[in-house]
């Protein structure tokens, strides 16, 4: 951790909707005037897409266990490294990973390709990651311990497969059996590499639909936000003051001491009431400790 140099990292695995933090995050730092280097969390696999089929057609025939959730499949060490090195000197190495075309385009490259490693500017005011390993430990790996504010975004597990399920089938030509496939085989790495990572995080989101998602593999739709409550848990709740946010919040209410439950359909403005004051807490005392 790096109170010059503070790290923002969101994690959440395939399907869980980080993306909804990403623009809560965009609003903060906009309305704050924060300069964040913004780190994607695709940018630290190990392989590009062409490479990544065959390496997994060769574990397949092996035996052996191979996805993006655990650390064959990734630079955990890379990931590391630049916490550690945004921390101490606010600056590290990146390169982006080009989903499609549009992304691709600029760089005359390929979809599913990486760019070159290259050096962040020295020049924001923090680090802000969103991906599957903001704070995942392996062996002699510890991401975690670089992060100055970890969030959790964990839909139930019955709500992440359909999410998973009808973004892959609809939007990416995968048929059900292969989305299944998918799913059982990153089952270890799931397990051993993405789930412990929200017993560290400081702040947990998690979507609980009101709806039967008992078989995700045959929902035909989507819960909605509105069919949703989203459960908060702070690690630590000292200091936090619960009867503003029940005030503030309609609808809301608190199931345990670090727990408060609001609307699905409150959940950006949840996140922006709930993280902007954390955020200002770090860029200030950041600003302090560089002057």
């Amino acid at each position: 951790m790096s109170s010059k140099h503070p790290v923002i990292a969101v994690t959440g695995s395939s399907g869980a909707g980080t993306s909804t933090v990403k623009i809560a995050f965009d609003h903060i730092f906009r309305r704050e005037r924060v300069s964040p280097a913004v780190v994607e969390g695709d940018s630290f696999h190990r392989y590009n897409r062409k490479d990544m089929r065959e390496e997994l057609r060769i574990a397949q025939d092996e035996g052996r266990v191979l996805s993006h959730f655990g650390p064959d499949g990734n630079h955990f060490d890379k990931l590391e490294a630049l916490f550690r090195e945004y921390g101490e000197r606010g600056t590290g190495h990146v390169r982006k990973y080009l989903h499609n075309d549009e992304e691709a385009e600029p760089y005359g490259q390929e979809p599913g390709t990486f760019t070159p490693w290259e050096t962040l500017p020295s020049d924001s005011e923090l680090l802000f990651y969103e991906g599957l390993h903001g704070g995942v430990v392996s062996g002699d790996v510890n991401v975690a311990r670089h992060v100055d504010l970890l969030i959790g975004v964990v839909p139930i597990i019955n709500l992440e497969w359909i999410q998973k399920i009808h973004r892959d089938t609809q939007h990416r030509g995968y048929s059900n059996e292969a989305v299944l496939d998918t799913i059982l085989r990153r089952m270890y790495d799931y397990t051993h590499y993405i789930v412990p990572q929200f017993s560290r995080t400081h702040i947990n989101f998690q979507r609980v639909p009101t709806v039967d998602t008992s078989n995700p593999f045959i929902a035909r739709d989507i819960p909605t936000a509105d069919e949703s409550f989203v459960v908060i848990r702070y690690r630590n709740p000292r200091g936090v003051d619960f009867h503003y946010l029940l005030s503030i919040i309609h609808g809301s209410f608190m199931s345990r001491r670090n727990t408060l439950v609001v609307p699905g359909g409150k959940m950006g403005f949840a996140m922006e009431i709930i993280l902007t004051p954390m955020i200002e807490q770090l860029v200030e005392q950041s600003k302090k400790e560089r002057t």
